[in-house]
């Protein structure tokens, strides 16, 4: 715990508004004051057990590992696959008694992470473990027979944002299908979704533009958890091979909390996904770069908060953003790359506004404002990219017009509506999912104390 440095306590400190010699307090000022620390104290204890979520593998731990003892287990992670108190999952499965963790699995960016986007993740040996890592993002991104041989149950725990391309949804798809293929249980260490369980927002994927940046047809905000899309995958179709399928999943989460709402760290779960806000502006600011537009990616400390493109002017586009009134959403003009201009977001997490239909609008002022326009300029690649994150090709006509943010929206209001019908049945998670208090579970102790390097025992 870090310390607060202690005031001089000699006597003679003469305040500057006085002049008189400091006088300590009496004794029932004293009591007084330190039963109102005592209180203050206490009120906040509350408020953060109140606020406090327990993720799935902390449940597991809780259960003393029971649905895996005696099994030959393989996990699907990364460095953001942590318990409550930030200790590993692969550790605390490697240490789990009775439990055999025999092989990782590696998603987009990697066992740790630091894997820029669509490149390959190779086989290697993981140095906390020591075990065989098999990339998920590689050759193959379905888990092969020799992957899974003498396995008995497969693992996912995996740091999801809630955006249906960021790619981590559509690995827990492919190795439910592997998995149900070769009979291998299938469990999901269930984990919050940044952008809480309410906000629906987006189309669908139309059957010829699924890909890996959409594998299920949901909104491209779902407002699910991956536990509960793999409920609803395995029991709707969307799994190929159905497997035999265990959540276990977190408590005390509400489908109203937004990250920080938690009271857990967050930790990077990729390159450019480095706060617990970065989600929020992934989902708004994710299309710009397949059409040539800049979200401060690879210049900035804040990825994908930013817009920037030939010939914007981030002066003109702060102002019109701003002018529309949002709440919770503001736009500053700001220095871009190399001497350019760019306008900066701000976003409540909170905010009422459909971050995707903002998206759409701030791509097609991106487009429009360039000469020749960025969808005239840009690659096949780009396009079809584009077509693939939106989830059909109508959006390389809805860059090219000048639509308001609702109108935006109101497109995909039906099909939005829909969705939140369908999921019902598959969803885990309340709007009050309160930690029982008989529970009194501790938060793990952190496996790497402050100021001390890792044990032998814990590599």
């Amino acid at each position: 715990m870090r310390r607060i440095p202690r005031s001089d306590p000699s006597p003679h400190f003469l305040p500057a508004e006085t002049g008189k010699p400091y006088r300590f307090p009496s004794a029932p000022v004293k009591k007084l004051g330190l039963l109102l620390v005592l209180l203050l104290s206490w009120s906040l204890l509350l408020r953060a057990e109140a606020a406090s979520v327990l993720l799935g593998i902390d449940v597991l731990e809780r259960m003393r590992f029971a649905p895996l003892t005696g099994k030959r287990v393989g996990l699907i992670t990364n460095q953001a696959s942590v318990d409550s108190a930030g200790r590993p999952t692969r550790l605390a499965l490697k240490h789990a008694p009775g439990v055999r963790l025999v092989a990782l699995f590696a998603p987009e960016h990697g066992i740790s992470g630091d894997i820029r986007a669509g490149r390959h993740v190779s086989f290697h040996r993981d140095p906390l473990t020591g075990l065989p890592v098999y990339p998920l993002y590689g050759d193959t991104r379905r888990p092969t027979a020799a992957m899974l041989a003498g396995l008995d149950a497969l693992v996912f725990e995996l740091q999801d944002i809630g955006c249906r391309s960021y790619t981590y949804i559509s690995t827990m798809i492919e190795a439910m299908d592997a998995a149900g293929e070769f009979g291998i249980p299938f469990f999901v260490l269930d984990r919050p979704n940044p952008l809480g369980g309410r906000r629906i927002e987006g189309p669908l994927v139309h059957p010829p533009w699924e890909s890996f940046v959409g594998r299920i047809p949901v909104p491209y905000v779902h407002g699910m958890t991956a536990g509960e899309i793999a409920r609803m995958a395995n029991q709707r179709g969307w799994v190929s091979h159905p497997c035999t399928l265990r959540v276990i999943p977190m408590e005390g989460w509400r489908r109203d909390m937004v990250w920080e709402d938690t009271d857990l760290p967050w930790i990077r779960t990729s390159p450019n996904i480095p706060w617990a806000t970065s989600p929020l502006y992934y989902v708004v600011t994710g299309f710009l770069g397949d059409l040539g537009a800049d979200s401060g990616v690879g210049w900035t400390t804040a990825p994908f908060q930013y817009v920037a493109g030939r010939d914007l002017d981030a002066f003109s586009l702060a102002q019109e953003i701003n002018r529309i009134g949002y709440t919770g959403v503001q736009a500053l003009p700001v220095g871009g790359e190399h001497g350019g201009a760019a306008v900066r977001l701000e976003i409540s997490p909170r905010t009422s506004v459909n971050l995707t239909a903002l998206g759409i609008y701030l791509a097609s002022r991106a487009n429009q404002a360039s000469h020749p326009s960025l969808l005239r300029t840009a690659s096949a690649n780009g396009k079809e990219m584009l077509c693939k994150l939106y989830g059909n090709s109508s959006i390389l006509t809805i860059l090219t017009r000048h639509q308001s943010v609702g109108a935006i929206a109101a497109q995909w209001h039906a099909s939005e509506q829909a969705f939140a019908q369908a999921r019902r049945p598959y969803l885990l998670y309340g709007e009050a999912q309160a930690i029982p208090r008989e529970i009194h579970y501790p938060r793990a102790r952190p496996v790497y104390p402050r100021a001390r390097p890792v044990s032998q025992e814990d590599q």
